[in-house]
């Protein structure tokens, strides 16, 4: 049985992966993102695929998956030991630049798809004749256009693409 201050410790642990997980699920990245990069934030040593998929009770698989996601964000180093076959993570040295990096890759992606529903949206309205329904909208696809293009240029802008290097 743990003692109090263990299981304050692990409670503690507990709810951050839990948050994570939450946060990156409403980026669109998934539940077990989050949860896998925090595991391996909140400890001291490199984890394997198997240590993670024991602690949060999830496949080999979808580990595989959330760590290979991390990687391409460059939120994760890969590390190998001496007479162990197995791939090691921990989180990188400097990965409040990567997750900057990374959420601005990840939102530059959004950004170009809604400009592709909104062009797809638009394209069924170019043989449909003007009604008030028709032309509401049409404003509200421009109204949409315009927030997409202002918010791609702050993201775009060279002084942000500075700042997430």
């Amino acid at each position: 049985m743990k003692n109090k201050q263990e299981k304050s410790i692990e409670d503690a642990r507990q709810c951050l992966i839990k948050a994570s997980g939450w946060s990156t699920q409403d980026f669109g990245m998934g539940r077990i993102v989050g949860e896998v990069f925090a595991l391996i934030y909140l400890t001291k040593h490199p984890l394997s695929l198997d240590d993670i998929a024991e602690a949060l009770e999830l496949s080999k698989a979808a580990v595989s998956i959330a760590t290979r996601q991390l990687d391409k964000l460059s939120l994760l180093v890969r590390v190998k030991t001496q007479n162990d076959r197995k791939t090691y993570y921990r989180t990188s040295d400097h990965f409040a630049a990567s997750l900057q990096h990374g959420i601005l890759e990840l939102l530059r992606a959004k950004l170009k798809n809604s400009a592709d529903v909104l062009n797809k949206a638009e394209a069924f309205l170019e043989s449909v004749e003007s009604t008030p329904d028709v032309d509401f909208l049409r404003n509200q696809i421009d109204r949409a256009r315009k927030v997409r293009n202002r918010t791609d240029r702050i993201i775009n802008n060279p002084l942000m693409k500075l700042i997430s290097r």
